[in-house]
């Protein structure tokens, strides 16, 4: 791990401490009294001892870990520190792992020459979004803390705190022949098209082995299909910010918003999700999806000047099922002028004050939090 060294310098704690030490001299030297005079050679001395303490070169080789990588809101994430003391014995040091707009502070116990030590440390993970960890600065402080020497070590790293989600299952999309889902590998000749290359497994027709990048790569290839008719499951999601008066309700909106997607990118279907703001991400099937709607929805905020959720649905075309994510006191009068565009029509309303009347063809549910959002969604499962 890269270092960058800076030299030691007093804290705030050991510049009062000179300073009030200078005076107590000065006034006692003036006035005569050696008690004050005493006092201020005391706190020179003492400031002096500090600055001694941490001048000694202390080597570490510092390694740093985030695990895991990614991980959902509230769930843990730790830090992981490996330091080797390559010098002579080390003692007094403390880490400081900047995280976000804070930081985590870590005791590393003393260590002897040549020892190693593994120091692990809770990362905050309350706040969706990218939360940059790093660099490390490792502080050496005299006792008293009036003085420190700091060294940073490292490039930062991300750590992705991800939306939380609920098992929620695949809405039927009104379709009698989507309902089994097949796979793209299986999908019927005449409705499947290319999607990628993948090594060939025993089973695969032969008729799909790609031959020219299979004699490239040296490796049998096979065309990886997709079923062009599987139903996408458009998920859209409420960004002006005046429909989120309270930050954690838009924050429960992403978490459904998720859970929806995740629904449906676990059965490999299409999924498409997008917010007046325009797309957020957009899969075809694969096993892959799941992860990339999570690491996409990861970074959604609201913004100033971004449209209504009708004026996204507008702009996609229809078909499936499509699943609006609102705040419980925005209309849905707009949502009936796109509902013959799909096959099934959910809208999701975020803590709703009141209960309101669902247009023709419109399923509305109702929740305070994802427990409650699982539950609403099985009984929605079970209305043909």
């Amino acid at each position: 791990m890269k270092t960058v060294r800076r030299a030691g310098i007093l804290t705030p704690l050991g510049w009062g401490t000179a300073a009030a030490s200078v005076l107590l001299y000065a006034a006692g030297w003036r006035l005569g009294y050696p008690e004050p005079a005493m006092f201020g050679v005391a706190g020179l001395a003492a400031v002096a001892g500090a600055v001694l303490w941490t001048l000694p070169q202390v080597r570490l080789d510092v390694r740093r870990e985030v695990a895991p990588a990614k991980v959902a809101r509230g769930e843990p994430a730790v830090g992981v520190l490996h330091v080797t003391n390559r010098g002579r014995g080390a003692r007094g040091v403390r880490a400081r792992d900047a995280a976000g707009p804070g930081a985590v502070e870590v005791d590393i116990p003393r260590l002897r020459a040549g020892a190693t030590r593994t120091v692990s440390y809770r990362l905050p993970t309350g706040r969706r979004g990218e939360l940059p960890v790093g660099p490390l600065r490792l502080e050496r402080a005299d006792p008293l803390r009036l003085a420190r020497r700091t060294r940073e070590y490292g490039a930062p790293e991300v750590l992705l705190v991800r939306p939380r989600t609920v098992p929620l299952a695949l809405l039927p999309s009104g379709r009698a022949h989507h309902l089994e889902g097949p796979t793209s590998d299986r999908s019927p000749a005449g409705t499947a098209t290319f999607h990628a290359l993948r090594e060939y497994v025993v089973g695969d027709e032969l008729r799909h082995i790609h031959w020219k990048s299979s004699a490239r790569t040296g490796t049998l290839m096979v065309r990886r299909l997709v079923d062009a008719s599987l139903p996408t499951t458009t998920v859209v999601l409420e960004a002006r910010p005046g429909a989120w008066p309270e930050p954690d309700d838009f924050e429960l909106a992403v978490d459904a918003a998720a859970s929806v997607a995740a629904a449906a990118a676990a059965a490999q279907f299409p999924v498409r999700v997008l917010t007046g703001g325009g797309p957020v991400a957009e899969t075809r099937g694969g096993p892959d999806d799941l992860e990339t709607l999570l690491d996409r929805l990861t970074s959604v905020e609201t913004r100033e000047g971004a449209g209504s959720v009708v004026d996204a649905v507008r702009r996609v075309r229809g078909g499936g099922s499509l699943v609006a994510v609102l705040g419980g006191a925005v209309e849905l009068a707009g949502i009936a002028a796109v509902r013959s565009r799909f096959d099934r029509v959910v809208v999701l309303r975020v803590r709703a004050a009141e209960p309101a009347s669902a247009p023709p063809g419109v399923r509305v549910v109702d929740f305070a939090d994802l427990e409650g959002l699982a539950d609403a969604w099985r009984r929605l499962g079970r209305t043909r």
